[in-house]
Parts: C-alpha cells; sequence; structure tokens
C-alpha cells in the first residue's frame, strides 16, 4: 500500500500521540515527588520493553533473527540511554516548558547531521531557513528565564543535550541497516541497553526506590511507560506506516507547543511572552526544515 496523505482519521491519531509526547515532561515533573530523575527513566525502559517484546513477536517473529543490526541497535542504544539521562536531569533543573522545547530540537539536529552522514542528503533552501529560525529561537529562549537561574539554563542545556542525542541516534538507524528493519525492533534494542544503563546511573547517583510511593507517583511511572512508550511510539510508527513521513514530520512541530502548554496548564509554570516567541520560531523552523517536497 502506497503512502497516503494525511486525512481526518492520520490527523486525529497524529494529535493524540504528539499531545501524549509533549505532556510526557510534566508526568515527569509530577513523579519527581516520588521517584528521582533518572530512576524514572529506568523504571519507564525496563518496563516497555516485555510489551514491545511480546507485540515484536506477535506481529513478527523473523525480527528476531540475526539480520547485521546487533551492533548498530547497542549503538542506537547508547544515544537513547545518553538522551534520557539529559532529560531526566535536566527536569529536575528547568520546567517542564522549556525541557520540551529544547528537547524537541531534534529534527534539525537530525537534517544537519544528514547533510554530513549522508551527503545525498542536502539541505533545500526552504530547510536552511528552518534552521536558521530554530537556532535563532533557541537562543532567545535560553536567554529567557523568568529566576535568571544558573541551575535552570543548566537544565536547559542538557535538555538540548537530550534533542542532540536523540538526532544522533536517529543517524545511527538512518545510516546502519536498521533503516530497513521494522520500528518497533529499533525501538526493543534502545529499550533493552538503556534499562541497565540508566538504572547503573541511578545507583551511581545514589537514587533509591520510594518506600510509600503515591498514587500520583505510580500514575506517572504508568503514564511515561504504557502511554508515552508503548502506545505512543506504536502510534508514530503506524502513521509513519501508513501516511507521507514527510507529512507526518512536519506535523509533529505541535509537539513542544503541548509541552508548554501543559506546563502552563497542569503545573503553573510561567511563560515569558519572549519565551513564546522564542517557542514560535523553534516550532516554525522545525516546520520548514521537515516541510515534505512537492510530489511529482
Amino acid at each position: 500500500m502506497s503512502a497516503r496523505r494525511l486525512d481526518r482519521l492520520g490527523i486525529a491519531v497524529a494529535l493524540i500521540t504528539c499531545g501524549g509526547l509533549g505532556i510526557q515532561q510534566v508526568a515527569v515533573k509530577l513523579g519527581l515527588a516520588d521517584f528521582s530523575g533518572l530512576t524514572q527513566a529506568a523504571l519507564r525502559s525496563a518496563g516497555a520493553i516485555l510489551p514491545i517484546g511480546i507485540w515484536l513477536w506477535v506481529s513478527d517473529r523473523k525480527a528476531f533473527s540475526r539480520d547485521g543490526t546487533f551492533w548498530p541497535g547497542m549503538a542506537a542504544g547508547l544515544f537513547f540511554g545518553a538522551q534520557f539521562i539529559a532529560l531526566y536531569l535536566a527536569l529536575e533543573l528547568t520546567t517542564s516548558s522549556r525541557a520540551a522545547t529544547f528537547l524537541y530540537t531534534h529534527p534539525f539536529w537530525t537534517a544537519l547531521g544528514l547533510v554530513i552522514v549522508l551527503p545525498q542528503e542536502r539541505l533545500r533552501p526552504l530547510q536552511w531557513i528552518g534552521m536558521g529560525l530554530s537556532f535563532i529561537g533557541v537562543a532567545i529562549a535560553l536567554g529567557v528565564s523568568p529566576a535568571s537561574s544558573a541551575q535552570m539554563f543548566k537544565g536547559d542545556l542538557l535538555a538540548l543535550a537530550a534533542g542532540l542525542m536523540w538526532a544522533l541516534a536517529t543517524l545511527v538507524i538512518k545510516a546502519t541497516r536498521l533503516r530497513s528493519v521494522a520500528s518497533s525492533k529499533v525501538l526493543l534494542y534502545q529499550l533493552l541497553v538503556s534499562a541497565p544503563m540508566l538504572g547503573l546511573a541511578a545507583f551511581l547517583r545514589g537514587e533509591a526506590l520510594p518506600q510509600h510511593p503515591s498514587v500520583m507517583g505510580i500514575g506517572s511511572l504508568v503514564y511515561q511507560t504504557l502511554f508515552s512508550v508503548v502506545i505512543c511510539f506504536s502510534l508514530w510508527f503506524w502513521l509513519l506506516g501508513r501516511y507521507r513521513a514527510g507529512e507526518i514530520t512536519a506535523f509533529s512541530v505541535i509537539t513542544p507547543v503541548f509541552g508548554v502548554i501543559a506546563g502552563a496548564v497542569i503545573l503553573h509554570e510561567q511563560v515569558a511572552v519572549s519565551f513564546a516567541a522564542a517557542v514560535a520560531l523553534v516550532a516554525a523552523g522545525i516546520l520548514l526544515v521537515n516541510w515534505p517536497q512537492r510530489q511529482t
């Protein structure tokens, strides 16, 4: 079946997916009252392994055969784990709104990296304009802090690093045999590597499991694991398999917007006008970077 243009069903599913991923940072912040950041990240990855593994076994048992993707899978998993070490530490220092904005700079890091890794992936003039807008937006956002806090600035940089690690994982996938295997297998590689990696990082940091976690803390972990990872990623892969990838990727520009709105509504985070303008620039830049080419 050839890829189709986004229809009402596709738009509805994309909204649910982008909204769920955008709110994820808010869920992490809510869970910090019970679980430290890296502990949350480790439990999230570990908890998603079984459902993703079962789904892959049921849908495509051949995916478990040797296909030369082991080492690329390990590399993608390492970047995936590094991404969430940076992100969950960032969320202990900065707001969920800011973390969401900097994390979702990954599309233009990916676009820039593709020029180096895959020279044939040349950026079009419109994409270079988008890159410029995004970088300006990031520069403005980094300079806008309600508390002018060095701690918040450090968190912002960590969230930006998380976006870069996400892009590096994407580049590994695009430049190796991983690009030709099921997306759920790639995700399983990332979960299998990141779970022990994050667990070790939490242990070395001295984090411990709470003896009596609250309903809010447990609910946060359930949301992150089952909804954000299992459901949202599965829906995202379904969208990419059914609709034009360029349109889906461009649609994802609303994810950080959902994150900013959720942070303001649920956590009552202050969103300065200058920061909102920076988010708009980043979103516009990402949209242009991923604007689908005209189909001939």
